[in-house]
């Protein structure tokens, strides 16, 4: 019997050789593609930490500057103290030497304008002499700078804490020398004050942005002036803060990203130690306008570069179509089915769902409740409707910002579908900062522990809400229950109404509390549950 071969047609040749052109096509978009958005994103990153890079010897050389000029002011009034020193030891205090000294004094306030004032005190702190018209009756035996050099024998100058002046009112900085007797012991003190306000002139020049900052401190972290000026500040302990913790492991320069316990605020510091002075001064720029123009850049270069993978892949695809064969459209035609079913999916879940916190919306709690309420009708099972919202919810808005809103209420929405174990029960946002519970078949006990429930879950959240008088953001809620007796009005809007009115109840009563059915009728609730 003779065997015979059936040779391939032209159009299986063609299919043979059509597929594999297909996945070719396919894999060098792909990869053409995924090069040039990875190009994108190098360069995009790249030019981040090139930014980040330049600002950073910026913030550093402006430390150096402000720090040589802050040195520079300190031993400016050193010297002048010296010469008042030299002046005391040299002269003595008679009546004479002090009316020579007083003009002395008088004339290097007029002519140095980093000095704000000039003082001798005696042995047991007591005005000796000053710069000042008119020295005032006090005594200084109590201040740190005299304190330390009344057990110091050091000659040294020594730069105090920030503190107000007796004679003027206003917040100094001591800079200050021992005196000493013909004996070598203690015989008083000569302070030079530098006035705060000097340092606010002399910082403002320099461009640190909107949301920058400048920092003068002691390196015991005695705050001296920071920009923006806030005279609540002066003297107050940054020991804390994020440069003193880089100061101690990094030593007297450093450089980095930090995050602001003052106001939260992101910036790049560079800090830098005076020397041999007690004194650190930072410079710091908000990591927000660092990045300002890089974000406006890379927004616009990604675009372009999204537009030219669009194009690419609309071109690509096209070809593609033109080479696929006709047994490609079943398949074709159900993977579009199942994307088409996969839409209708999204779209009734976008239909359903609150954009903001991802539970139920309005419309889809308005569908459930009508349809709850017709069932418990039917059934006689109670049916349980809680409204609730976050107190004072206005002024967290006002304080910490709409995205910070937002955020909270996106946990107070997690809280809640926390509380809530069965599946038929429903939560959704009703509007605004109120939320909703349905509970089918859950009386009045029960709404109230669900309820109480969600409180406490709230409040262990811990989010801050300084307008709160607990100092956290907190809940109240309204429970009303359904009960399908013959005459009960199912209408939902007057079950929702109910509900409202128990809800602002609850806030009358003070907030963060749950008020029931039960305290309408004047039935003793239960108690809350233990925090």
């Amino acid at each position: 019997m003779t065997e015979h071969h059936t040779a391939p047609t032209p159009i299986s040749k063609l299919t043979a050789k059509k597929r594999p052109a297909v996945r070719y096509a396919i894999r060098v978009l792909v990869s053409f593609c995924v090069l040039l958005v990875a190009a994108q994103g190098w360069s995009a990153w790249t030019a981040r930490q090139s930014r980040l890079a330049e600002h950073a010897s910026a913030t550093s050389n402006m430390a150096g500057a402000l720090a040589a000029q802050a040195e520079s002011t300190v031993r400016i009034v050193d010297t002048v103290l010296a010469g008042v020193v030299e002046r005391v030891e040299h002269d003595g205090s008679s009546p004479a030497a002090n009316d020579r000294l007083h003009a002395h004094m008088r004339n290097m306030v007029s002519q140095v304008k980093e000095v704000h004032g000039l003082f001798v005190y005696g042995p047991d702190g007591s005005w000796l002499v000053t710069s000042l018209e008119r020295p005032i009756a006090a005594n200084n035996a109590d201040r740190e700078y005299f304190q330390y050099h009344e057990h110091n024998r050091s000659r040294a100058v020594h730069v105090g804490k920030p503190i107000r002046s007796r004679s003027s009112g206003v917040w100094v900085l001591p800079v200050s020398r021992r005196i000493d007797k013909p004996d070598g012991s203690f015989g008083g003190v000569a302070l030079g004050t530098i006035e705060i306000s000097f340092f606010a002139e002399l910082y403002e020049s320099f461009d640190v942005g909107h949301q920058g900052a400048v920092v003068l401190a002691r390196d015991d972290g005695t705050l001296v002036y920071r920009r923006p000026f806030n005279e609540k500040l002066v003297a107050t302990s940054v020991a804390n803060g994020p440069i003193f913790s880089m100061y101690r492991s990094s030593g007297p320069v450093g450089t980095a990203m930090l995050r602001s316990n003052i106001d939260g605020v992101t910036r790049l510091y560079s800090y830098r130690h005076l020397g041999t002075l007690p004194l650190i001064v930072a410079v710091a720029k908000s990591k927000g306008e660092i990045l300002s123009e890089w974000h406006q850049s890379t927004v616009l270069l990604s675009a372009v570069t999204l537009l030219a993978v669009l194009l690419l892949a609309g071109v690509g695809v096209r070809l593609v179509r033109q080479i696929m064969i006709r047994d490609q459209l079943e398949a074709e035609l159900r993977t579009a089915k199942q994307g088409l079913q996969q839409r209708n999916q999204e779209l009734t879940v976008l239909a359903t769902n609150d954009g903001l916190t991802g539970i139920a919306n309005r419309r889809h709690f308005e569908e459930t409740l009508r349809l709850e309420l017709k069932r418990a009708r039917r059934t006689g099972a109670p049916l349980s409707l809680v409204l609730l919202d976050v107190d004072f919810f206005k002024k967290y808005n006002d304080r910490y910002g709409h995205v910070a809103g937002d955020e909270c209420l996106r946990q107070v929405a997690g809280a809640l579908g926390g509380v809530l174990a069965r599946p038929t029960d429903l939560a959704a946002r009703y509007g605004g900062e109120e939320f909703a519970m349905i509970l089918p078949a859950t009386g009045q006990v029960g709404a109230r522990y669900v309820a109480e429930r969600l409180r406490l879950a709230v409040m262990d959240l811990g989010i801050p809400h300084a307008d709160n008088p607990l100092g956290i953001a907190t809940i109240s809620a309204g429970a009303c229950t359904f009960h399908g007796t013959p005459g009960e009005n199912d209408d939902p809007e007057a079950f929702v109404m109910r509900a409202d009115a128990l809800l602002y109840r609850a806030k009358a009563q003070g907030r963060n509390r749950v008020c029931t059915d039960l305290d309408a009728v004047g039935i003793v609730p239960a108690p809350p549950l233990a925090i």
